[in-house]
């Protein structure tokens, strides 16, 4: 289905859907997991911690042997041993005894509690105890953290570091996850040129190259960039190389409705063209279309239009390859100004948010690229909303929340 007049933003979300791929999974090092999403669940291996280990440097002791103890009235006992971390004692902790212990050491049999080393003054081998302890004081119990068998991670889930840390302690070097998606960018437009080379009359500098670049990569892809000229033939042979070797494609220029550009009529040629313009703003020229069961999103050439494009759209797409659980997540803010916008149309304002505030970025031309330098967030103007009154709360996009 090929639909040539301008899908709701919604309408275009659920096309999007219905021609979801997903990712295999591979099994790769935890070094290598950060930001990566789990594609099974993880059980534990081990209790953690796999013992009775200790929370302070001190001295562990039967707890009752420390009652009454005080500044006034310190209570002695005999040091018959000592544990620093990763090692074990054979000694048994019998009553008026002590063992000297490191954080993190196993608690020796016998022994019910530390104390903290700040409450106890060595002399030769005895200490004198100035602060009761009661039993289970300063001991990180086993398993107090994670049971062994206990699913502990489930499928789907973003590996932070947290994440990384409890997969670790659960005894897991290794964790299955999907793979990240190879993204072929094609750049067209016969005017763009190598930024750092001098400018001929009619020339531009090629941003989007750089930019898609990164914007993939942003969204846990492997971008592979091309420059390609506005040669319709040329064109579609670069789109079918690239819908035979990479998981998705997205092109930049040659999508105006106004007119049959090349790159909307090339994937037409090639597979289906499934929407043509969007009524979003701004970008409203976005195509989407499958080439040999691949996706491929065609973008805007003015660079901010295509950043937005990417962002709404192509970002959804291949976080959700990766990471099904994925959705742009929303914050309410306060506006500071007072925003105009048309009905019928939804609108992904560029703006600089804080904690509680919002101002948009009054310059909004698709090819002003430094209002997307000066912003952090997109204010979201569902297509039924009529503008924001300074003081409205409104819907707001954040930048680093649709980054993975």
């Amino acid at each position: 289905m090929f639909l040539s007049e301008l899908l709701p933003v919604k309408e275009a979300f659920r096309v999007i859907d219905e021609n979801q791929v997903r990712m295999g999974v591979e099994e790769i090092d935890l070094d290598d997991a950060y930001h990566r999403v789990l594609a099974e669940d993880i059980i534990s291996r081990f209790d953690s911690p796999p013992f009775d280990r200790s929370a302070m440097d001190g001295y562990a002791v039967r707890a009752e042997d420390t009652f009454g103890s005080s500044p006034e009235n310190p209570i002695t006992l005999r040091v018959v041993d000592s544990i620093g971390a990763g090692d074990v004692s054979g000694a048994e902790t019998a009553r008026g005894e002590a063992v000297r212990i490191a954080t993190g050491a196993p608690i020796p049999e016998g022994a019910d509690a530390v104390v903290m080393e700040e409450y106890t003054i060595l002399s030769g081998d005895e200490i004198r105890v100035i602060r009761p302890v009661s039993p289970g004081e300063n001991i990180a119990p086993r398993g107090e953290d994670i049971g062994a068998g206990e699913r502990i991670l489930k499928a789907g889930t973003l590996l932070r570091p947290p994440e990384i840390a409890l997969a670790a302690s659960a005894g897991h070097g290794r964790v299955k996850v999907y793979r990240k998606p190879s993204v072929r960018i094609i750049v067209t437009g016969n005017e763009l040129v190598d930024p750092s080379g001098d400018l001929e009359p009619g020339k531009i500098p090629n941003s989007n190259r750089y930019t898609l670049k990164a914007l993939v990569e942003s969204a846990g892809g492997v971008p592979d960039v091309l420059h390609c000229g506005d040669d319709l033939e040329g064109v579609k042979d670069e789109i079918r190389r690239a819908a035979d070797e990479y998981d998705a494609v997205i092109t930049t220029g040659g999508t105006a409705i106004s007119k049959g550009d090349v790159v909307v009529d090339a994937v037409k040629d090639l597979g289906e063209v499934l929407f043509h313009g969007v009524a979003v703003r701004p970008g409203k020229p976005v195509a989407f279309g499958m080439v040999n069961h691949k996706p491929v999103f065609m973008l805007s050439g003015y660079p901010v239009a295509a950043m937005v494009q990417f962002d709404v759209f192509a970002r959804y797409y291949l976080m959700r390859m990766q990471y099904p659980e994925y959705r742009h997540r929303t914050v309410r803010r306060t506006c500071t100004g007072k925003v105009a916008s048309a009905p019928g149309r939804t609108e992904y304002l560029r703006a600089r948010a804080t904690d509680e505030m919002v101002e948009p970025v009054r310059s909004r031309g698709s090819g002003i690229i430094r209002s997307m330098v000066e912003s952090n967030a997109y204010i979201f103007l569902d297509e039924n909303k009529e503008g924001i009154s300074e003081g409205e709360e409104c819907d707001v996009i954040l930048f680093d929340s649709m980054i993975i």
